[in-house]
């Protein structure tokens, strides 16, 4: 069993930098996809980026794709996600987890293992 802990949100500017990260415990880590996902306040959660096992093919949602970018390092047991150009539709709480299923992978019924979110807010 995999579990998660975000880290690394906190208050910035518009046009400001973030950088998530997801810590993974659990030995089978290095073998799973990983997606973050976001929920702002009475929206539903929704897909930012997904990255393979590998690292070697990542997907992205329009909303964020040329700004973010998910990295991970399996050595470290980490997922990363790099936010920059920040927007303050940004602002919401991101929370990492395991692909367990799918297709498709944007979707959060094919996600587990969710941690506990972290809180990003992008003032104007």
């Amino acid at each position: 069993q995999v579990q998660l802990v975000e880290s690394g949100g906190g208050l910035v500017q518009a046009g400001g930098s973030l950088r998530l990260s997801c810590a993974a415990s659990g030995r089978t880590f290095s073998s799973v996809a990983v997606g973050w996902f976001r929920q702002a306040p009475g929206k539903e959660r929704e897909f930012v980026a997904r990255i393979t096992w590998s690292g070697g093919n990542t997907y992205y949602a329009d909303s964020v794709k040329g700004r973010f970018t998910i990295s991970r390092d399996n050595a470290k047991n980490t997922v990363y996600l790099q936010m920059n150009s920040l927007k303050p539709e940004d602002t919401a709480v991101y929370y990492c987890a395991r692909n367990s299923g799918g297709p498709p992978s944007y979707s959060a019924i094919n996600y587990d293992s969710w941690g506990q979110g972290t809180q990003v807010t992008v003032s104007s």
